[in-house]
């Protein structure tokens, strides 16, 4: 389990706790942190879970590389290449997502 995996998980727990103590003493801001901490940390882990995939598979394609020869590396540099793309483009996505989701919500309670 990499660092950001574990930071993300203890993000997560501390976010949490935080937002159950401030909606205890009602205080919103502290709340709200915690859940800001939450999403900080769920990003985190899936940060981690992102390096610990791509790294599977740069292994697995340089041990194939490493049996058939020089055209499995081009190949696996094109394989990484796309995952990175996939992984920034479903991050994106998701960013875009909740923005427009928080905007909505902002609106609906400014009316």
């Amino acid at each position: 389990m990499n660092t950001e995996k574990v930071e993300g998980k203890f993000d997560q727990v501390a976010g949490k706790i935080k937002q159950n103590v401030g909606e205890a003493v009602g205080n919103q801001k502290l709340a709200n942190s915690g859940v800001a901490d939450q999403v900080k940390g769920a990003a985190k882990e899936t940060w981690g879970n992102a390096k610990d995939a791509a790294a599977v598979a740069n292994d697995d394609a340089r041990a194939r590389a490493e049996v058939k020869g020089e055209d499995y590396k081009a190949r696996a540099e094109d394989t990484a290449h796309n995952m990175r793309e996939k992984i920034a483009n479903t991050a994106h996505n998701v960013k875009e997502s909740v923005s427009e989701k928080l905007d909505n919500f902002k609106r609906e309670h400014r009316s």
